[in-house]
C-alpha cells in the first residue's frame, strides 16, 4: 500500500499521509512520527519518486483565477434567465398578454440548459452539491481507469508499427541528416561530441579489466586458429617474390662484420676445442684456417647474390614454406610452439599492457583537434552527409534501419511505455489532479455552461413559438 508524506503539522508532531489502496483509492490521515521523524505504519511505505503528485504551480494558480471569473460570469447569466423568468411570469399573471409568454419559455428553458450543463461541467470533478450520485466526480473516482484507458489508446494509436514506420518515413531522414552532416561546422560538432564520449568511456573502463578481457580475447583467439597454414602461404609468398633476400643480406652483412671485430675469440675458440695432446702451433694454423675460410664464405655470401648457399636458403625457405601448409607433423610442431609461447607470462604481461599504450594513445588524439583521429573522423562525416545528400538508395537504406529499430523498440517495449503513463497517473494525488485539470480547461467548460444558457433558450422560445403558432 503506498503511502505518501504530505505535509508536518505546525507542531511538528503529526504528518499528513496519504495511503493508495490496491483499487486506487486515497485515504487520508495523521500518523506521528517515528524516530528521525519518519512516519511508520504497517505496510507504509514512501511513495517513489516517478510517481509524485502534479507540481500545483503559479501559472496554474492564474488558470485558477480565470476558471472563477468564468463561473462567476456563467452563475451570473443563469440568476440573469431567472429573473427574467420570474419578471416575465409576473407580467403574465398581471395580465400582460403576447410577449410575457414567449420571454418566459426562453429563460425556463435557459435555466433548465444552464442547469443542466452546470451539473455536467460540476460532475466531472465533484459530486454536485455533495450529494453521492451515481457517475459523478468522474475525474477523482475514475483518475486510474482514464490513466489505464488512455496508455492503451496511445499504445494501439501511437506506439503501432506502422504508424512508427509511416511516420519516420514521411520525415525524409535520410536527406535531412545527410545535408546537416555536410555541413564543416555540423560535422565538427559532431566530430567534437564523439570525441567527447570517447574519452569519457575510455576514462571510465577500468584498466584491468579491459586488460583482462583483452588478453583472454586475444589468447582464445590465437589458441582456437591454427597458424601454420596461414605461416606457410605468407612465407611461400615472400620466397617468390624474394622479399626475404634482403634480410638474408643483412645477415650476411653483420656477420661478416662480426667475423672482422671478434676475429680472435673466433681463433680462441677454435683452439680451445682442439685435442690435448695436439701441439699448440698447430692449434693455432688450425684456428687461423678455419678462421680465414669462415670470413671467406661469409664475404662470398655477401656479395654474391647468386651463391650456392644463398639458393640453398631459398631452398630451405620454400619447402619449410610448403611443409607448413601440408606437413601435419610440422604443423603440430607450430601449434605446440605457439601455445608455449602465448603460456609464458611474459607474453601474456605484453599483450595485457597493450591497452594502456592503445588507451593512451586514442585519448591524446581525440583530444587534438588537428590530430589525424578527428581529421579523418571528421572528413569520413562529411563525405557521408555529401552521399546521404545525394544519393537514395543510402537515403533509402538508412532510413529503412530507423525504421526496423523504431518499430522493434515500440513493439517489443509498448507495455513499458504505455505503462509509463497508467502508473504515473496512478501516482497522482486523485483531488489535486482534479484542481489541476480543472485549472486547464475549466474555462472552456465554463462556455459550455454559457451556451447551454443560450442554446436551451432558443431551444425554449422555438418550442413555444410553434406550440403557440398551432394551438
Amino acid at each position: 500500500m503506498p503511502t505518501r508524506r504530505r505535509g508536518r503539522s505546525a507542531g511538528g508532531r503529526v504528518e499528513r499521509m496519504e495511503r493508495i489502496d490496491g483499487a486506487g483509492r486515497t485515504e487520508r490521515g495523521e500518523l506521528p512520527p517515528g524516530p528521525g521523524g519518519q512516519v511508520r505504519g504497517e505496510g507504509a511505505r514512501e511513495r517513489p519518486a516517478g510517481l509524485a503528485s502534479f507540481a500545483y504551480t503559479a501559472a496554474d494558480e492564474e488558470k485558477r483565477r480565470g476558471v472563477r471569473r468564468m463561473k462567476t460570469m456563467a452563475t451570473g447569466l443563469l440568476l440573469l434567465v431567472a429573473l427574467v423568468y420570474v419578471l416575465a411570469t409576473w407580467a403574465k399573471n398581471e395580465g400582460v398578454s403576447g410577449w410575457p409568454g414567449f420571454v418566459a419559455a426562453a429563460a425556463e428553458a435557459g435555466m433548465v440548459g444552464a442547469l443542466a450543463d452546470w451539473f455536467a461541467v460540476t460532475a466531472l470533478f465533484k459530486r454536485p452539491l455533495g450529494l453521492p450520485i451515481p457517475h459523478t466526480a468522474i475525474i477523482p473516482t475514475k483518475k486510474d481507469q482514464l490513466g489505464a484507458s488512455l496508455g492503451s489508446f496511445v499504445g494501439e494509436n501511437f506506439l503501432s508499427g506502422g504508424v512508427v514506420r509511416d511516420r519516420i518515413h514521411s520525415l525524409g531522414i535520410g536527406g535531412r541528416v545527410g545535408g546537416w552532416l555536410a555541413e564543416p561546422a555540423h560535422a565538427d560538432r559532431v566530430t567534437a561530441e564523439l570525441s567527447t564520449a570517447l574519452r569519457g568511456a575510455l576514462t571510465v573502463l577500468r584498466d584491468a579489466d579491459v586488460q583482462a578481457v583483452v588478453g583472454e580475447a586475444i589468447t582464445r583467439r590465437a589458441n582456437a586458429v591454427e597458424i601454420g597454414p596461414g605461416l606457410g602461404k605468407m612465407l611461400d609468398k615472400v620466397v617468390a617474390d624474394g622479399g626475404h633476400r634482403k634480410l638474408v643480406d643483412l645477415v650476411c652483412a653483420r656477420a661478416h662484420d662480426w667475423l672482422v671485430q671478434h676475429g680472435d675469440s673466433v681463433m680462441d675458440a677454435v683452439q680451445g676445442g682442439a685435442p690435448g695432446w695436439t701441439p699448440r702451433f698447430v692449434d693455432k694454423r688450425v684456428g687461423e684456417r678455419v678462421y680465414k675460410e669462415l670470413l671467406r664464405f661469409v664475404t662470398e655470401m655477401r656479395d654474391m647474390p647468386g651463391h650456392p648457399a644463398r639458393g640453398s636458403i631459398d631452398t630451405f625457405l620454400a619447402d619449410f614454406a610448403a611443409d607448413l601448409q601440408t606437413d601435419s607433423e610440422t604443423r603440430d610442431r607450430v601449434e605446440r610452439l605457439k601455445s608455449e609461447i602465448l603460456g609464458r607470462g611474459e607474453v601474456q604481461d605484453v599483450i595485457a599492457s597493450a591497452w594502456a599504450s592503445v588507451r593512451a594513445m586514442v585519448i591524446a588524439a581525440a583530444e587534438d583537434e588537428q590530430s589525424e583521429l578527428r581529421l579523418r573522423a571528421r572528413a569520413s562525416l562529411m563525405s557521408l552527409g555529401a552521399r546521404l545528400a545525394t544519393d537514395e538508395r543510402l537515403q533509402a537504406k538508412l532510413e529503412g534501419w530507423l525504421e526496423d529499430a523504431a518499430v522493434y523498440v515500440v513493439t517489443t517495449y509498448r507495455a513499458e511505455i504505455t505503462s509509463l503513463i497508467s502508473d504515473t497517473v496512478a501516482g497522482w494525488d486523485a483531488d489535486q489532479t482534479s484542481h489541476k485539470i480543472e485549472a486547464h480547461i475549466g474555462r472552456d467548460l465554463q462556455f459550455i455552461r454559457i451556451n447551454g444558457t443560450v442554446v436551451g433558450a432558443l431551444a425554449g422560445l422555438a418550442i413555444y413559438t410553434v406550440s403557440w403558432a398551432l394551438w
